[in-house]
């Protein structure tokens, strides 16, 4: 991967640091595993460890106290299962013609699809971002936009650029941002099987993924039964339809599919779980209210609210979770209305859960979580209740295989033992009868603001429940959370 380059000094120091051994690791997840020079140069630069400071599962671990993991630790783990499952197809298929380079650049992209990610991880992207740009008119911003920008970043500011091929850095981009149009310029068409490595947009089956539920299950302490450790030993390349594929054995078809139940297992009791829900929304609420009166210096000390950092990485990389820490510490007055959010945070004085809306329950209904609040807001004018706006939140959570209503597995293709370049489908019916029949559903959880108001709240949800035509689901038992029992007063309650 090195590129030839007139300035000596640079020549020499890139082959200086690519004949160094590789760095081990002790991973929990993955054991000891080698890190290359290359991605070790990457790894030994400020920019980079700026991702031990954000942590994987966002506001997770104010519900789960062990997962206190960061993106530092995944990355390297992406990093190493990318190595992995490359070298792997390189040994088992010399034909594919992989090269070092090759898989140099899908390791360096594992390493670095994450550099993007704002504080709170998904927090950032998927709540913060969005509420400021519907309301400016901009367009969706994606957290791997600014992991491309913040790969060019390290480069330029640590002087790595001797290290890349201008078409090795294209390929490494373009596996973390695959083209809109799909047009693959750092590798040919005979090599479009390593962008399915990292990001998988095809069938959703990557290292990163597999990382994650291993990474994710292991701190949250839920037990999962996926095993990508035996999947890496029955991948091939096959070519399906004029382009090669990774294509899996035909009984790894069952590990596949407890892959993606794995997945939604891990949304449904810890990345959407109820508290966790609420906990994203009060720091996000948090983080808005503070956007005006906190600044990152950029480039040239141009300075950018935090919702503006995504434009300059020289800003952007000074923004990781302890944001709310300098709020919380915090004497300036005009941050007062953020600190209360974060100290109700702290103080578990929590929303309370009133139920839970399936649109399943009335599909002719046009959903959204703003209609349904606008609608809990009328009803409770109508039944003359002392509630307001401010007393209701209303949030969307879905869940599903990752691809929405589709089945993943539709995409996938694999093979058998008597012929192992042949590759075809397998029906979720050819696996198993006992398969889900839907992959998608969309729920909307209500939670009342004041404690003190909760049983107001809960008429009006029952009575919002009822014009409707919708079940009504009234606290954690209805909503698939696990119940703990309690003793009160020599009484067998259910909390």
């Amino acid at each position: 991967m090195e590129k030839i380059n007139t300035s000596s000094q640079s020549q020499n120091t890139g082959k200086t640091l690519l004949k160094k051994e590789g760095t081990v690791m002790n991973d929990p997840i993955h054991g000891h595993i080698e890190i290359s020079p290359l991605c070790m140069a990457i790894v030994d630069t400020p920019q980079f460890q700026r991702l031990r400071f954000i942590k994987m599962t966002g506001t997770g671990s104010l519900v789960y106290p062990g997962a206190v993991h960061t993106r530092f630790e995944h990355s390297i783990g992406v990093c190493h299962l990318a190595e992995t499952l490359c070298r792997t197809l390189q040994q088992k298929q010399p034909e594919l013609n992989i090269t070092e380079s090759d898989v140099s650049c899908v390791a360096v992209a594992g390493l670095c699809h994450d550099l993007g990610h704002g504080p709170f991880s998904h927090l950032y992207d998927q709540l913060f971002v969005p509420s400021f740009r519907r309301s400016a008119k901009l367009p969706d911003w994606k957290h791997e936009k600014a992991s491309v920008d913040m790969l060019d970043y390290i480069i330029k500011v640590n002087n790595l650029m001797h290290l890349f091929s201008d078409e090795d850095l294209i390929f490494i981009k373009e596996q973390i941002m695959s083209p809109t149009n799909k047009d693959y310029q750092g590798r040919g068409q005979d090599k479009l099987f390593l962008y399915e490595i990292v990001a998988n947009n095809r069938t959703g089956i990557d290292v990163d993924r597999w990382d994650y539920f291993l990474r994710d299950s292991y701190y949250l302490g839920l037990k999962v039964s996926f095993d990508p450790g035996r999947l890496l030993k029955f991948v091939r390349v096959i070519n399906v339809d004029g382009e090669k594929q990774i294509c899996a054995r035909n009984k790894e078809a069952d590990n596949l599919y407890e892959m993606f139940h794995c997945r939604s297992t891990l949304f449904k009791q810890a990345y959407l779980h109820k508290t966790t829900i609420i906990h994203n929304y009060m720091i996000c609420e948090a983080l808005r209210l503070a956007d005006d009166h906190l600044s990152f210096p950029g480039t040239n000390g141009k300075l950018y609210k935090m919702s503006e950092g995504m434009n300059d990485m020289e800003a952007f990389w000074k923004m990781t979770d302890d944001i709310i820490l300098q709020i919380l510490h915090s004497s300036r007055p005009e941050l007062s209305r953020s600190r209360e959010w974060i100290k109700r945070v702290f103080s578990r004085d929590l929303p309370k859960i009133v139920g839970v809306i399936k649109e399943s329950d009335n599909p002719k209904l046009k959903w959204s979580a703003d209609w349904i609040h606008e609608q809990l807001v009328i009803e409770s004018a109508l039944l003359k209740k002392d509630l307001v706006a401010d007393d209701f939140i209303v949030v969307k959570r879905s869940f599903n295989y990752g691809m929405k209503e589709k089945n993943p597995l539709e995409n996938c293709m694999f093979y058998g033992k008597r012929d192992p370049d042949v590759a075809y489908k397998i029906t979720k019916e050819q696996v198993s009868p006992f398969l889900p029949e839907k992959f998608h559903e969309v729920q909307y959880l209500v939670y009342c603001n004041e404690e003190e108001k909760q049983s107001l709240a809960n008429d009006v949800y029952g009575a919002f429940c009822h014009k409707h035509n919708i079940l009504i689901r009234k606290g954690a038992e209805q909503i698939g959370l696990k119940m703990t029992p309690v003793i009160s007063n020599n009484v067998l309650q259910i909390s």
